[in-house]
């Protein structure tokens, strides 16, 4: 049997004999198989479609640029090379998987010995890189090319498993000749049907009169990248048995029709290609963002626009302005003119947290609802992290997608059965509007995506399948928020990323109310390029470096020179008076008893969540439970969206907030009050914390105009004051308590001290003025000048030299997994992700590889009743339509209903620092095996297969690796020595 199918055209018209026998694909239930030939025929159709469809234009164009042909010699190589891309299964090594196949090739005289006589050598060709090798040999014997033409070329095929081989792989195989051909009478045979299928492929596509050209050709390899991840979405598509039925379930009919009816089903929407918006900044912010009459645009906002359609090119945007000045609506204007001008298919908003993400989605979009043509038009969307399913408005659009397709790598091995002890447990998987690009190796090639910036690094991390990283960035805008918030372990990663963002020619937007100049300069010279920016005037990228104006523009074109411009800000500022308050509760509680004495909100800010509680529980006995509320990251899903909703209903912007308390109120909060949530408090009180944080906390105080001169808030607080404590500052030099030092370190905590210092004085202090204070608190705390009194300089200098440690410390351990830059043109990707993490996924140990945190445990919330019984915590409320959710029971012996199981699902908690450490951790994962419900480990459980479940009793108690826990929908978790 040939499954020559009803007509002979095509690749299959160029072949004949023991080549027909040949296979790629098999079904163990069905028994059905896919010939090679057909294989290779549907993988170059399928790049082809994807070439003209769906690729972004931008793409298309940069790999044009490496080819003497232009575009037409880049569709060709690319649908070339999907065609070759499985010539490694024309091999004895491959073909002895199936007996009954491999006898039938055995029959036409293609000779081999069984899989078992092969042995563990088989391993030393994987497909791949066999046919890496049979394509390079055949472009040097019949061809004349060199073995240093070839690698770049070949390296595709290589790779189009996810890793590109490794040189010592390649070695290996030479000296197993074997594996390619079977020795003896029958090698002539193999090889002949090895050229056949290869000559076959050249003709067919077009590429046999372009090689003598192509071999003077040196591939970039930004170019080889995409290329292989063209060639794997091609391979993946085509390898999926839905779409493309095996023989002999397949009906009859012709190549053609048989890609066309795939196609139809596979439904991929087109990538975004906008026109360059037309009128002013004004007119495109009004129809973009539905401003209301009489509102106007704001200076950097227009400065922005402007700034993006004069560029040479588009490239990087670093907009530095303060908070509420409307730098997410200028970064999407931005993003539509970078867009239209540079062939991007699509947007990446990349935002520091999961909450700060799904703040973002329904403002993402509101935008895409309010471009041109979007009533008619498809696009992509993901939300991307770990928990985005439970994302009310991503998981309507789910409901909303139609049909699905179920699509893997499917040449890829079988997964094991999960347990709670395996580390690489991947999260509940992201899911996104589209039924194909369901998949997590898959699903950051939605058109538009807003979720955590580890989706972003994870591009500058050695991994399997990085190729399709890369290609999910190189086809769009990429939007970077809040890059103050990123350390030193993160911005290793986000500098070579932003290295390769250059080399790909993506636009960037960055985001920032309070970055360093010197971190400015180091994200302008990353992008535009090391080597490069070492090659020029270094004052050009000095300027950028020093530059003090605020808000600020600075813009380069990949290769280019640096663009500095300054806008004002908008009219409204805010004067804040800083005073210091001794650390005590009993001293916090008599201060906010006289300052609330005629009414108010307070936030009171700590560093720690153990420093929330102590806090809280003070404060509730002087202010009653109901007048005092806590927030923090150890709250279960469901109730810190709950939490995030309330503050908003009651502490809002005005015209949105709902009955805003008159009476005393106190919300007590950690670092989740930085980010994030719109909400406007009367009188702030903070642990110190580095400046650029301290002033986003600041950002939270007087934040709305409430009548004149603020004469809707309490007579005592209508002028903005913050109450800075957390600190000894009787001692000669200011001590910050131990939990500030151990999460922000001495020297940071010190130079923010330091530059607040001229606000503090009793005699000549002068308030913050926002924004304008903004800018030289920021480049004060950071500078590497020496800061404070004299007397201070002994203790400064220690905390400075443990930072430098610390730093050195996190750039030398991100290092390691770090892809290397760009390499010259030309050069091979061999190796380019060896000695890798292997899948960088939402895993505990994939997010602890580009941040610098210990891994974590996160685990679902249930209770477990004195029966034994499990059900879902028991006071969620009931979901949108009104039914139940709270005191669910989860059933351990089937998979519970779909309402039930993301009810538990909605429950995830992340557990605090102290199971972070690897003996705890070990302990706490042994004890939750006790948990293990296998009937959840099934493909159809969505929501719960994969989870650590932590069951609290019906005190809501329990206790794990010698901790005492507690829970409590008012405080959360808290945690004690048992």
């Amino acid at each position: 049997m040939t499954g020559e199918g009803k007509s002979s055209s095509g690749l299959r018209g160029r072949l004949d004999g023991p080549v027909l026998t040949m296979w790629a694909k098999h079904d163990r239930d069905s028994d059905g198989w896919l010939p090679l030939w057909r294989h290779m025929e549907d993988s170059a159709a399928v790049a082809g479609l994807l070439w003209d469809t769906w690729l972004p234009a931008g793409v298309r164009r940069l790999i044009a640029s490496a080819l003497p042909g232009g575009e037409q010699d880049a569709r060709r190589l690319a649908v070339w090379l999907a065609g070759v891309h499985d010539i490694g299964k024309a091999t004895p090594a491959f073909a002895c998987q199936v007996d009954q196949l491999a006898n039938r090739m055995d029959a036409q005289g293609l000779k081999m010995r069984s899989q078992q006589s092969m042995g563990p050598d088989r391993r030393i060709a994987p497909h791949g890189l066999a046919g890496q090798a049979l394509l390079g040999e055949w472009l040097q014997e019949r061809h004349g090319w060199t073995v240093k033409q070839t690698g770049q070329f070949t390296v595709v095929v290589g790779g189009h498993h996810g890793v590109p081989p490794e040189p010592g792989q390649i070695a290996a195989l030479h000296k197993h000749g074997q594996l390619l051909r079977t020795p003896g009478p029958g090698r002539a045979e193999w090889r002949r049907v090895q050229d056949e299928l290869l000559d076959a492929c050249a003709d067919e596509y077009g590429v046999r009169d372009r090689l003598d050209e192509w071999r003077s050709v040196k591939l970039p390899q930004p170019v080889q990248v995409l290329l292989t991840a063209l060639v794997i979405v091609a391979d993946w598509v085509a390898s999926n048995a839905d779409l493309f039925p095996y023989f002999p379930q397949d009906v009859a009919r012709s190549s053609e029709e048989r890609v066309a009816a795939a196609w139809r089903g596979l439904d991929l929407p087109a990538p975004w290609c906008p026109d360059d918006p037309e009128g002013d900044a004004q007119q495109l912010f009004a129809s973009r963002f539905g401003l209301p009459p009489g509102a106007k645009v704001r200076p950097v906002q227009e400065a922005a626009v402007e700034l993006a359609r004069t560029m040479d090119e588009p490239g990087l945007m670093v907009i530095e302005a303060p908070m509420g000045e409307g730098k997410t609506e200028a970064a999407l204007a931005v993003a539509e003119i970078f867009a239209a001008r540079s062939g991007a298919g699509g947007v990446l908003f990349a935002l520091p947290t999961m909450a700060t993400g799904n703040a973002m989605f329904p403002r993402l979009l509101d935008w895409l609802k309010r471009l041109p043509g979007a009533e008619d038009a498809r696009y992509s969307v993901l939300l991307a992290h770990s928990k985005a399913a439970l994302n009310e408005d991503f998981a309507e659009l789910m409901r909303e997608s139609g049909h699905r397709i179920v699509a893997v790598d499917v040449d890829a091995p079988e997964q094991p059965g999960w347990r709670p002890s395996d580390k690489t447990r991947s999260a509940p998987a992201e899911l996104v509007a589209h039924a194909w690009l369901r998949g997590r190796k898959k699903a950051m090639l939605s058109s538009f995506v807003a979720g955590t910036v580890d989706q972003l690094l994870f591009a500058g991390l050695k991994s399997r399948h990085l190729a399709m990283r890369h290609l999910a960035v190189a086809g769009k805008v990429v939007v970077i928020d809040e890059a103050h918030a990123y350390d030193t372990y993160m911005s290793v990663y986000l500098d070579r990323v932003l290295s390769w963002l250059g080399a790909y020619r993506v636009p960037v937007v960055v985001l920032s109310a309070t970055l360093p100049a010197g971190r400015r300069r180091e994200l302008v010279e990353a992008y535009a390029g090391g080597k490069a920016a070492a090659a020029r005037s270094a004052t050009e990228f000095e300027a950028v470096g020093e530059a003090r104006a605020y808000p600020l523009l600075t813009a380069v074109s990949p290769g280019g020179e640096p663009v500095l411009a300054s806008p004002e800000a908008s009219a409204r500022g805010t004067d804040v008076v800083l005073e210091r308050i001794d650390d005590g509760l009993d001293v916090l509680a008599d201060r906010l008893t006289d300052e609330l004495d005629g009414g108010g909100c307070v936030l009171v800010v700590r560093n720690t969540v153990r420093r929330v509680l102590e806090t809280a529980q003070a404060l509730r006995a002087r202010f009653g439970d109901e007048n005092v509320t806590v927030a923090h990251s150890c709250f279960i899903d469901v109730d810190r969206a709950a939490k995030d909703a309330d503050l908003l209903k009651r502490f809002g912007p005005p015209g949105k907030a709902e009955n805003r308390p008159t009476g005393p109120r106190i919300v007590v909060a950690s670092q989740v009050a930085e980010q994030s949530l719109d909400v406007d408090f009367d009188l702030l009180v903070t642990d110190l914390c580095p400046v650029d944080l301290l002033l986003q906390r600041m950002g939270r105080l007087h934040r709305h105009q409430r009548g004149e001169g603020q004469n809707e808030r309490p007579e005592r607080l209508r002028r903005a004051r913050c109450l800075v404590t957390g600190v000894d500052w009787t001692a000669d030099v200011p001590a910050p308590v131990r939990g500030s030092v151990a999460v922000y370190g001495a020297h940071m905590l010190l130079r923010s001290a330091a530059a607040l210092l001229p606000h503090f004085e009793e005699t000549h202090s002068r308030p913050v003025r926002l924004p304008g204070d903004i800018s030289p608190l920021v480049q004060t705390a950071y500078a590497d000048g020496p800061a404070g009194p004299e007397s201070w300089a002994p203790a400064m200098t220690e905390a400075f030299e443990q930072y430098e440690r610390h730093c050195a410390d996190q750039a030398g351990r991100a290092a390691v997994f770090r892809l290397e830059e760009a390499g010259r043109d030309g050069k091979p990707l061999f190796g380019w992700v060896a000695a890798g993490v292997g899948d960088a996924d939402d895993t505990r140990t994939g997010r602890a590889q580009v941040r610098d945190s210990r891994e974590s445990l996160e685990v679902v919330v249930v209770q477990q009743r004195a029966d034994g019984s499990l059900t879902t915590v028991p006071w969620l409320a009931p979901d949108r339509h009104g039914n139940p959710l709270a005191g669910l029971e989860l059933s351990r012996d089937q998979v519970p209903p779909t309402r039930t199981a993301r009810a538990a699902a909605s429950c995830g908690l992340r557990l605090p620092i102290q199971f972070s450490y690897a003996d705890v951790m070990d302990r706490a994962i042994e004890e939750l095996e006790g948990l293990y419900v296998p009937a959840w480990q099934v493909k159809d459980s969505h929501w719960l297969s994969g989870q650590l479940i932590l069951a609290l009793d019906e005190d809501c108690q329990t206790r794990l690796a010698g901790f005492s826990l507690r829970y409590s929908e008012s405080d959360g978790l808290e945690v004690t020595s048992a």
